[in-house]
């Protein structure tokens, strides 16, 4: 065996390349049973990020569904999900070229079910005695006004579209009764965002397929629920937060609805999108669960009746998307050393199998790092989290005396969380010499609900100290070096790593992919779905515009003297590219090193593998200059503005 290299953090060859991680990943998402048969989506970078319908049979057969002119994927709220449904072998979805909803029925061509017009569809159902399709419907067709959402019901024959409730600004989660006759729904209404404040509601279908006797029965100004879903035998569950954690309840009546089993945990996700399912049912007794404590997911099972939970061991530390049939469970799973994966479970034998996994690389074990979760002290005695990767390659040591640089993540949402998941992105630093600390700063799930709320009006304080707080920390345990610290952030996480480089001086560069420099451009010109979002995480607007102003990095951008790389889509709605040009401008004429990488045809958050391969390499370029260490790739350059080396 040959000895380690001795060679400086960051100049280390890595078998981890961003040729290697776009040309054997997807992504894997919307996992579900249609009797024995199972079926998932496919994300695919090599294809310009097409969402692929796949089937496996019970015979393990797997074929792709979907013809390669289809693209699944929804457009409500922008961030979509919810856009696919399975019913005996029958599919429907949303093609997210025209946003039509498309019937596909066993071995034929797709055929639109909608007409063209400006709406979107999403979380759909079915309800087979009606012969119809129940759905959210987002209305684009007044151009000068707020798209109006409801829920709609839609032939499957002829199309026709009728409109079953409205009158609140979102809605999510229709599902019917097992016997047909009751619909449970979710609606919320600006400034709320569906994890702060939603209202659980319950209608009666008549013969004529309208709704009656509607009663809202859950929920509340301070309480979200969410994931409602009925048991074989009738009766509705869902999960609520009003206990301050996220935990399964059983309806009886508005005065006396039930938590199942209390726990300090948290079975669910904030609902960024639609179709997100962590508990299952395998019988009128028995849930299969996901749940998350300390930032780490758990399998359990939930006997009802005797109110007992336990945990079944399965190899995965982060788990999503849970169904099941008959005796059999299908999930999304990833852990320290494996990747998202499609997991097939036999209760009977207790036995898991892998379906699908998003990448077929097979590493080294030498190549991986694997997170250690670290607690830090931050602002307001209070204690803050972190998932903490160290340098490692099996190839290389360093020189005596030397300390790593510290890349530092502040992840998106801002009510998002860091997993200790294996993500070949985070390999790729780790490998060539960097540390790596994915932040659970205060406003992440996952930690309950006043961990959350931590952030409520403090948007770009408590993120920012806290990511400072976890870099700081493990300079002083002498794990990393203090003047090569680097922060990256996209969308909310990119406002962070903004508000972070120009309002503190811990960072000596920084990447923001697709972030907001500007609270008020936010405010004034975002989609709906966030349009009041930062009323509770900054303030009201207009009424509070100085705190938009004082906190938006764009306005202070004489405090900011280190280099920053920007990458933008220059298709994002949800953060527009005039908010990354901006800043790039200002930090232009300042004479600060810039770079601008914006990418065509992109939206919020990259798709297509060439640029997520070249963004990768760009953001490692842009340190390798800045901190001085010379990459062992030959890696393409990038022009950095204001910089003479």
């Amino acid at each position: 065996m040959l000895s380690p290299k001795i060679a400086p953090f960051g100049s280390w060859k890595s078998p981890i390349t961003s040729d290697l991680i776009v040309a054997q990943s997807i992504k894997l998402g919307g996992v579900v049973f249609d009797k024995d048969d199972i079926y998932w989506l496919e994300g695919r970078p090599q294809e310009g990020g097409r969402n692929v319908l796949i089937k496996r049979t019970s015979d393990e057969e797997i074929s792709e569904i979907t013809p390669s002119s289809v693209n699944i994927r929804s457009r409500v709220h922008e961030y979509g999900g919810g856009s696919f449904l399975v019913v005996d072998g029958v599919v429907y979805f949303v093609n997210y070229q025209d946003q039509r909803i498309y019937q596909q029925l066993p071995n034929q061509d797709p055929e639109p079910l909608t007409p063209e017009n400006k709406y979107r569809y999403a979380d759909f159902i079915l309800d087979k005695e009606k012969n119809r399709l129940i759905s959210i419907c987002e209305d684009h067709t007044q151009p000068d006004q707020e798209c109006q959402n409801r829920i709609i019901s839609i032939d499957v024959n002829t199309g026709e579209i009728k409109t079953l409730v409205s009158g609140d600004d979102f809605y999510s989660s229709p599902r019917l009764s097992p016997d047909g006759k009751q619909l449970a729904w979710i609606s919320w209404n600006h400034p709320h965002m569906p994890w702060e404040a939603t209202k659980l509601w319950l209608g009666n279908i008549q013969e004529d397929g309208t709704l009656e006797g509607i009663e809202w029965i859950a929920g509340d100004q301070d309480e979200a629920v969410s994931e409602p879903k009925w048991s074989p035998d009738g009766q509705l569950y869902y999960v609520s937060d009003q206990s301050g954690w996220s935990n399964l309840y059983c309806y009886k009546s508005k005065v006396n609805n039930i938590p199942i089993f209390p726990l300090t945990a948290e079975f669910s996700y904030p609902h960024w999108v639609f179709g997100l399912s962590t508990y299952t049912f395998v019988s009128e007794q028995q849930i299969l669960c996901a749940f998350s404590q300390d930032g780490r997911w758990y399998l359990g099972s939930l006997e009802i009746g005797h109110k007992q939970l336990s945990i079944l061991e399965v190899p995965y530390s982060n788990i999503a998307s849970l169904h099941s049939y008959k005796k059999q469970l299908v999930f999304l799973g990833s852990s320290i050393t494996k990747p998202m994966t499609v997991i097939y479970l036999d209760l009977n034998l207790s036995q898991t199998k892998i379906i699908k996994s998003s990448s077929n690389i097979e590493l080294d074990t030498g190549y991986i790092s694997e997170p250690e979760l670290i607690e830090f002290p931050t602002e307001n005695g209070l204690t803050a989290y972190g998932w903490y990767y160290p340098p490692k390659n099996k190839d290389y040591t360093y020189p005596d005396g030397e300390l790593p640089p510290l890349l530092v993540k502040s992840h998106g949402g801002p009510t998002a969380a860091a997993s200790p998941s294996l993500s070949l992105k985070i390999q790729y630093w780790t490998s060539r010499g960097f540390a790596y600390l994915d932040v659970n700063y205060g406003g992440s799930t996952g930690f309950g609900k006043t961990y959350r709320q931590r952030l409520d009006k403090n948007w770009g304080i408590v993120d920012v100290n806290d990511c400072i707080n976890g870099a700081t920390y493990l300079v002083k345990e002498r794990k990393v070096d203090g003047d090569s610290l680097a922060i990256s952030g996209g969308s909310a996480g990119g406002y962070t790593t903004l508000a972070a480089l120009t309002f503190k001086d811990t960072f000596k560069a920084g990447a923001s992919y697709y972030g907001v420099s500007d609270l008020e451009s936010l405010a004034k010109d975002t989609h709906k779905f966030e349009s009041r979002y930062l009323d509770n995480l900054i303030g009201k607007y207009p009424e509070e515009k100085e705190i938009y102003q004082q906190r938006s990095p764009i306005n202070f951008t004489e405090k900011l003297n280190c280099p920053v790389i920007f990458f933008q889509g220059l298709e994002d709605k949800v953060v527009p590219p005039n908010q990354a040009e901006m800043m790039v401008n200002s930090l232009k004429e300042k004479g600060i090193p810039v770079a601008y990488v914006p990418f065509e045809e992109e939206q919020h958050g990259f798709r297509r593998a060439e640029n997520i391969k070249y963004a990768l390499d760009s953001e490692f370029y842009f340190y390798s200059r800045i901190f001085n260490f010379t990459p062992a790739e030959n890696l393409e350059t990038i022009t950095i503005l204001n910089y003479d080396s």
